[in-house]
């Protein structure tokens, strides 16, 4: 049997010395995971700091478990400065150096590309990973934050966007020059720059304010300093955020640019959220003024209401704008009105003199038609009577007064209760399975089912307001939105609700249909009772309404109230002194404003 030769280890070489003189290694730094000769050992014996951090043990190959898989990383050699003036810092050894000690660094090429290089800087807390203790050699896109090795592979940050520092810094530069030309675009936008919307707003208030009376003075002092105040924290956060773009944009160091893109990005995205068009920010001082501003307007002159609604609107634009008359090309279609009505001579204002008063219970749908075609964005107010329910919305054109044979969408009214309409569609069997043959497939029908949602008031003592309900203003965002706001005064709007439109049908127009509320025994129709009359034919029965309120029942003898008689031709008069009978006076049922 042949002798067992005994394999020698392999040789070890510096991995500092050149490629072509390459000299046995003496050590190996655990640290910076290198091997090196006597030569350039040297730093490593003679420098305090190495000897305390950099443990030696006896040459070793550190192979590839001691390096990055992708990207084949090796780790850091370190110097000392030897208290003369630093030229750069290794962010890799924590360690500043002159130019001497730097050389090392410069001229090896395993360091040239794993040890990056920074001005001399402060090496402290801000450089080191506060839970590991490690260097931070890598940044974090999703928490935009500088982590160490540990927490990049084992903690929060293992599945989070991890780059080099120099990565990092290349993509982050380039989105904050995209930013920056989002941003320039943004306020040099002469619709929205600050400084030209504050321009015209101040210079709009002093228009205005010099026909008032000097009791209106102080309300546009106090407006136009918190809106000026307003202005001027804008400003501030459009002018931090460019300043803070140019001095990243400056700064040539990558550490210190990662360390501050943080407040960078806030400062930009505090920036973006800036709505120059929106007056005040919310909150208790807003809700003062607005507030303050309605309570003294209302007792102003018409120049001092005029004024006070231009504060409002320049303060709170969202939720007070000037009530603008309905289009033109909006009018209620003549074929639809009933018995005893009547329009007006631009078709935007219907009368009754005796429909109403001779047929309760019954209701009657009026339908707006435009002359344009109905498409994009409609806006229309409407002005309806207190004495009935109502609904207001758009249906289909079919010609037709039951409701349960239209796809409808709106808004109803019954007393103080609110209730959206909206039209759905069901699948429903045409046989139920137990008288279908085996063989046969059930089919399905589409089923449509009109349903009323009963609305809470959008504010809690809304209902008390003067008036609420008496104006409506509908805003169809064709074909798929309906919202309704109740107008109150000529800059006030308060939202009641906004529905979505699904239907088959796209032959849909507004319309407003009518129902007396109540008689005068105080008798409340359901919403149920409302939802029928539209279908099912009430007995019609005579009424005749005094102006003064009071319902008297026509029969083929006279007039009756309360059990009492009076005859046709008594000229009997009523308690308010109108003698009943007289021929029915005309009412304004419904108008567009």
């Amino acid at each position: 049997m042949s002798d067992c030769k005994q394999e020698e280890p392999p040789v070890i070489l510096c991995e500092m010395c050149a490629e072509d003189d390459r000299k046995p290694a003496r050590k190996t730094c655990m640290k910076c995971e290198i091997s090196m000769c006597v030569q350039h050992l040297q730093a490593h014996l003679t420098t305090p700091v190495l000897l305390q951090t950099h443990p030696l043990t006896e040459p070793t190959t550190l192979g590839g478990a001691n390096k990055c898989p992708q990207h084949g990383k090796m780790v850091e050699y370190y110097c000392l400065d030897d208290r003369k003036p630093a030229r750069k810092t290794c962010m890799k050894c924590e360690i500043s150096m002159c130019v001497q000690h730097l050389q090392a660094h410069l001229t090896t090429p395993v360091l040239l590309q794993t040890h990056p290089l920074t001005e001399p800087t402060t090496l402290g807390g801000a450089n080191k990973c506060p839970q590991h203790g490690k260097m931070v050699e890598y940044y974090c896109l999703d928490d935009m934050t500088c982590v160490c090795v540990s927490c990049a592979i084992e903690d929060q940050h293992r599945l989070h966007n991890m780059k080099t520092f120099s990565t990092a810094h290349k993509e982050l530069m380039e989105t904050l020059d995209t930013e920056q030309k989002a941003l320039l675009l943004k306020t040099d936008d002469d619709n929205i720059s600050l400084e030209k919307w504050e321009k015209s707003a101040t210079e709009k208030l002093d228009h205005s304010s010099v026909r008032l009376l000097d009791a209106v003075k102080n309300l546009r002092d106090v407006t136009l300093a918190s809106l000026q105040s307003s202005v001027s924290a804008r400003m501030v956060s459009i002018k931090t955020s460019k300043s803070s773009i140019q001095a990243a944009q400056n700064e040539k160091d990558t550490f210190r640019f990662l360390q501050m893109y943080s407040q960078v990005h806030q400062d930009v995205e505090k920036a973006k959220t800036v709505d120059l068009r929106k007056g005040l920010e919310p909150g208790k001082d807003r809700d003062k003024l607005v507030g303050e501003l309605r309570q003294d307007g209302e007792k102003m002159v018409k120049q001092a209401t005029e004024f006070w609604g231009s504060l409002l609107t320049l303060v709170d634009p969202e939720n007070h704008q000037e009530l603008l008359p309905t289009a033109l090309d909006l009018t209620f279609d003549p074929q639809t009105l009933g018995p005893g009505m009547s329009l007006s001579e631009d078709n935007r204002k219907v009368f009754s003199n005796s429909w109403m008063k001779k047929n309760v219970g019954s209701a009657h749908m009026f339908r707006i038609q435009s002359t344009q075609p109905f498409s994009s964005f409609h806006r229309w107010v409407v002005s309806i009577s207190k004495a009935y329910s109502w609904m207001v919305g758009v249906c289909d054109q079919k010609n037709t007064n039951d409701i349960k044979d239209r796809d409808i969408y709106g808004l109803s009214c019954e007393g103080d209760q609110l209730s959206s309409i909206t039209t759905e569609y069901n699948d429903v069997f045409e046989a139920s399975p137990s008288e279908m043959r085996t063989d046969e497939e059930p089919k399905k029908e589409k089923k449509r089912n009109v349903s009323f949602q009963v609305i809470k008031p959008p504010v809690e003592d809304v209902a008390t307001k003067t008036g609420w309900l008496e104006l409506i203003e509908v805003i169809w965002s064709f074909p798929n939105s309906l919202s309704f706001f109740s107008r109150i005064g000529k800059y006030q709007k308060i939202k009641i609700t906004t529905i979505n439109i699904a239907s088959n049908s796209w032959e849909m127009s507004p319309f407003v249909c009518l129902e007396e509320e109540k008689s005068q025994s105080g008798v409340t129709k359901s919403k149920t009772d409302s939802a029928t009359a539209l279908g099912v034919k009430q007995p019609l029965q005579k009424i005749w309404r005094c102006p003064c309120g009071r319902e008297y029942t026509e029969t083929s003898d006279g007039y009756t109230y309360r059990g009492r008689l009076y005859q046709r031709n008594s000229r009997t008069p009523c308690s308010c002194g109108i003698v009943i009978g007289t021929p029915n006076v005309t009412e304004v049922l419904c108008e567009l404003l």
